[in-house]
């Protein structure tokens, strides 16, 4: 059996574990530089505030309604996520992080218990789940929704009911017959299915596929013919036949770091240490990784919303000579890059970063003739485990901004209530 275990309105939910005053009130979570709704809660869906609502055109609709609203508060809601998936993996070791609000479990074993050498029962996944979401809410205060079903589609389904009907379902549902799952199918429509894109949704109108029950009805040979082995793997695990198991995590082909600036730039020292952090980030996430790149890609580009200004959107790729994770040559290189591209009267609005070409660290060709300077190494490590040790990034390059690791607008932040000491919560 396969569960699926979904934070309900995580990011709003993060806000109101430590500012209880906020249940049951209108919640609204934003985007990088405060930009559009990435997340609301039940009461700010039901006034009718739609997802990625731009905010500065909202600003009425918030204080009519009185939203409360919410900068990203990204270092918070990824500790709270961490926090979570520690709990689940105290229930079964075979979870799978699906996003940073929801995990996979598969429970290995699970299929009955035996009371005596005569007797046994059926283990109780009702109850079991009911465990989960009592200890999560309980050591966290986040509250969630489990779908427990013989597949990982299935959970999906069952997870979609449970959130669905809270009071008849208590937060758990588990499809555990073949009648439970005929009738949770045809109650899906298609393009709530999970893994059915807008494409594949419109292919399948057109055949009046309009319910997640008729999928499985077509023949397996249609659809492995008309779509592809993924659809075909979605049908059948629907029909729940097991086809998609957990995902490993793998190492990244490419890493990236692109943001918007909150400002725009048409000096070229501000894109330089912009640039070089972004760099340095994608250093940092190479060693973690245990990878080394070959290949950097630096891009510039101007604010694409005013049309009234001079536009200007371009990269350069720099193929370096022998693979590194030094954040010094990564940064040194990206640094140029944006030299040779900079155009004077140019406002940029964003620039980004894209490491590749990605090699194992301690596996791979070596330079008949150049190599990395043997002093990186020992360096980069004492600065992750300082970082590591104090956090916030207290160790930075010589060309970076020392206060903040991205600038962004945050007008609206909530205190880093678990990751920062001085936003610790104080007991009067």
């Amino acid at each position: 059996m396969y569960a699926l275990v979904d934070c309900n309105n995580f990011y709003a939910s993060c806000e109101r574990v430590f500012n209880p005053s906020l249940r049951h009130k209108p919640v609204a979570i934003l985007s990088n530089n405060d930009g559009c709704v990435i997340a609301r809660s039940d009461e700010a869906k039901a006034l009718g505030l739609p997802m990625g609502a731009p905010a500065f055109k909202y600003e009425a609709f918030f204080k009519e309604h009185n939203v409360q609203v919410f900068s990203s508060n990204y270092p918070l809601y990824g500790d709270m996520s961490s926090r979570v998936m520690s709990i689940l993996k105290q229930f079964t070791p075979d979870v799978e992080v699906y996003s940073i609000d929801e995990a996979f479990l598969q429970f290995r074993g699970f299929d009955g218990i035996t009371q005596n050498s005569q007797n046994t029962e059926r283990f109780d996944f009702k109850e079991y789940g009911d465990q989960i979401r009592k200890r999560i809410l309980k050591w966290t205060g986040i509250p969630t929704c489990v779908g427990v079903a013989p597949t990982k589609a299935l959970s999906k389904v069952a997870n979609k009911i449970a959130r669905k009907f809270p009071e008849q379902t208590k937060g758990v549902y588990v499809i555990d017959s073949e009648d439970k799952r005929i009738k949770a199918l045809k109650w899906l429509k298609i393009e709530d299915v999970w893994g059915i894109g807008r494409a594949l949704h419109k292919r399948l109108k057109e055949k009046h596929i309009l319910t997640a029950y008729q999928f499985t009805q077509l023949p397996d040979e249609w659809v492995r013919k008309n779509f592809s082995i993924v659809e075909w793997r979605l049908k059948k695990d629907l029909e729940g036949i097991p086809t998609l198991q957990l995902e490993e995590v793998a190492s990244k082909k490419a890493i990236a770091t692109t943001r918007s600036f909150e400002y725009t730039f048409s000096d070229i020292h501000n894109l330089k240490e912009r640039v070089s952090t972004f760099a340095s980030s994608c250093a940092e996430k190479l060693r973690k990784q245990k990878s080394s790149c070959h290949i950097i890609l630096v891009s510039l580009s101007s604010d694409r919303h005013k049309k009234d200004l001079p536009q200007h959107r371009v990269s350069k790729m720099i193929q370096l000579a022998y693979p590194t994770d030094s954040s010094l040559i990564i940064s040194n290189e990206a640094v140029k890059a944006v030299t040779a591209m900079f155009k004077k009267g140019i406002k940029y609005k964003r620039a980004g970063v894209v490491v590749t070409g990605l090699v194992p660290t301690n596996n791979h060709q070596l330079h008949l003739f150049l190599q990395e300077n043997p002093k990186h190494k020992p360096l980069m490590n004492a600065i992750d485990k300082l970082n590591g040790k104090y956090g916030d990034h207290k160790l930075k390059l010589a060309n970076q901004d020392l206060k903040r690791t991205w600038k962004m607008r945050q007008e609206r932040l909530s205190p880093r209530y678990t990751t920062n000491i001085n936003d610790i919560l104080k007991v009067k």
